[in-house]
Parts: C-alpha cells; sequence; structure tokens
C-alpha cells in the first residue's frame, strides 16, 4: 500500500542524519537559522509611496506558515531521484460514487471565551449520536505545521463507517475518495512535519505561548482600550486576536505595512464582513470590525514581537487621533448612549 511505503520512506530519510539536520538539531539553531536578518540595504518594497525594507515582518501563522528547512530536506530525494508513481501499478479508472448518507447535525453555541458548554453538549447526546471514536472526521493540512502546500490528510472513522462523496472520481487512488497520482515528495514533507510537530510540540508551545505573553503586554502597556478576543487561559499559544477600540480593522491593516498580520479568519480576509468566528462568541459588531489577528510560530523572535508592539502601538495612536469617536470617550461622552440620526 502506498501510504504504507511513503510512511517507511519517511522513517528512513528522518533516521539518516544530513547537513539541514545536523544543523537544525535543536530548536533554538533552528529558529536562528530559517529566519536571516532583514538587510536594510536589500531595496525592499514600496507600497502606496512608503518604502518597506526587506520583507515585512510575518505575523500570520494561522493563515499558512514556513517549511522547516528539515522538512524540505526530507522532501528533496524525493523531487530528484525518487520520483515513481506509487500508484502505477493500480489504475483503477471508473471508480463509482458511493451514495450520500443524510445526518442530523446538532449546532452548539460557544462562550464568549470560544469554549463549549460541556452540559449543553451532553445533553444534546442522544442514543443515535455518533461519539464512540471522540472523532469521526478530521481534517490536517500540511502547510499550518511548517510542511508544503498542496497535501494534507483526512482522518475517518472506521466503526461504525462513515461514507463520503468523492471530489474527483478518477483512478481510485486513496480509496476512491481522492483519485488522483499521490504526491510523494509532498506526502513525505507533510509526513516529516508531523514528525517534527510531535518532538517538538512542548518545546513550542511554551516558547511561542511566552512569545504571546511578551506581544501582548507590550501592546497593553501603551494602548488602553485594548480587548482580547476569546479566553486567555484556553488558547492557541500562536493565535492573538486583539480588538482596537475606535480604530477600523482595515485600516489598521493599512497602516501595518511592515507587519504580515489579518483582520479576520484567513479563508474570508477577503470580505468586509467582521469574523464569523468573532460574532460566534458574542462580539459586537463594532468591535468585531476592529479586530486584528497577530499568528505566532516557531521562527518568530523576541526582536520581530517588539518590533510589531511598535508598530501597532504608533499605527492605533495616529488613528485614534483622527477618530472623533475617541475625542469623545476622551471627553467622557458614552458611545453608546449617542442616539444616531439617520439620513
Amino acid at each position: 500500500m502506498a501510504s504504507k511505503l511513503l510512511a517507511n520512506a519517511i522513517g528512513r530519510k528522518l533516521s539518516k542524519p544530513s547537513a539541514a539536520a545536523a544543523l537544525l538539531s535543536c530548536p533554538f539553531t533552528t529558529a536562528t537559522a530559517a529566519v536571516e536578518p532583514l538587510d536594510e540595504d536589500s531595496g525592499g518594497i514600496s507600497m502606496k509611496g512608503v518604502k518597506i525594507s526587506g520583507r515585512p515582518l510575518y505575523l500570520d501563522m494561522q493563515a499558512t506558515s514556513p517549511v522547516d528547512p528539515r522538512v524540505l530536506d526530507a522532501m528533496l530525494p524525493y523531487y530528484l531521484s525518487r520520483y515513481g508513481n506509487p500508484h502505477s501499478r493500480t489504475h483503477l479508472y471508473g471508480w463509482e460514487s458511493e451514495q450520500q448518507e443524510g445526518f442530523d447535525i446538532t449546532y452548539l453555541p460557544v462562550k464568549p471565551d470560544g469554549l463549549v458548554d460541556l452540559e449543553k453538549l451532553r445533553a444534546s447526546i442522544r442514543p443515535d449520536t455518533g461519539l464512540k471514536m471522540n472523532i469521526s472526521l478530521m481534517s490536517m493540512s500540511g502547510h499550518k505545521i511548517y510542511g508544503p502546500k498542496g497535501i494534507g490528510a483526512l482522518y475517518m472513522r472506521r466503526r461504525p463507517r462513515i461514507r463520503v462523496e468523492p471530489q474527483m472520481n478518477g483512478g481510485g487512488q486513496e480509496r476512491g475518495i481522492r483519485s488522483g497520482t499521490v504526491p510523494t515528495p509532498l506526502v513525505v514533507g507533510f509526513g516529516a512535519a508531523c514528525e517534527l510537530a510531535m518532538k517538538e510540540m512542548d518545546y513550542d508551545e511554551k516558547r511561542i505561548r511566552m512569545l504571546q505573553e511578551r506581544l501582548l503586554n507590550g501592546i497593553r502597556k501603551k494602548l488602553e482600550g485594548v480587548v482580547v478576543n476569546g479566553s486567555e487561559e484556553s488558547r492557541y499559544a500562536g493565535n492573538l486576536n486583539l480588538s482596537f477600540a475606535f480604530v477600523e480593522g482595515e485600516s489598521l491593516l493599512m497602516g501595518l505595512k511592515e507587519v504580515a498580520v489579518s483582520s479576520g479568519s484567513a479563508c474570508t480576509s477577503a470580505s468586509l464582513e467582521p469574523s464569523y468566528v468573532l460574532r460566534a462568541l458574542g462580539v459586537e459588531e463594532d468591535m468585531a470590525h476592529t479586530s486584528i489577528r497577530y499568528g505566532i510560530g516557531r521562527f518568530t523572535t523576541e526582536e520581530e514581537i517588539d518590533r510589531a508592539v511598535e508598530l501597532t502601538v504608533n499605527q492605533v495612536e495616529k488613528l485614534r487621533e483622527m477618530s472623533p469617536l475617541y475625542e469623545m470617550y476622551k471627553d467622557g461622552i458614552d458611545i453608546k448612549s449617542i442616539q444616531w440620526s439617520q439620513h
């Protein structure tokens, strides 16, 4: 089976020392080797007449993450020498689609901190609720965990079996669920990224949480009206979603030209609507519009965090100086008590 073949190949590749693996043997070395300092004289880029030196600081890890050099090292042999088609002996064209099954889905609301009320969950479980193995379906994406783009995985509960409708038909690979030649180098890279995640998860979590606290405390120390969206304790360390009162999120994004951040969920960041995630948390629409999402990752440095704090504070202060609502707030006027007339 191709998946077993690739899993064995991943194990053999990762067990052999290489130049990249030796260089990145400890987590601190990884961060140092992967992030090169910005060259102030590299020419940079210009946006709307503003010159930016080098690349922007990347704090949008929820959208995508860089490939870990060790992952790339594991992939290269499968591009250069071991590039055979793992399905060359199993061309099963004409795979028939399975009949789609219907499910009765119960939607549970979340609390303001983003957590599900366990009592409501317990009350909603019925005798036919499929929770025997805790996970029925789970999708994973390689580029979210420092692996390559274009590869992912779908976990499906085995018993009772879940039937899914394939998105495409053809050779019948992946048990007919996702036909098409398996991209061996990407599979190897995804496997390497998963193995590294298992080995370094605890270290990454502690280090990234320290950077998150450094970012939050740095901003709070210099700005008022900063709200953390979601729970401050029970949250993924690499995600920090903040709302800045009296500041429009898109304007703040445009001003933060040297920092790559987002104003909503990555898949809907092109929309002008506020993040549906924040609306589900009960965040008021005006505050949801002021939100910025900082994504911190394995290769983020303390210097980048400090620079992000400086740029964020400067831009928020600049925008608030132009806000009449902020002036009214400073004068002691309750903004919510104002009756706005429509013309």
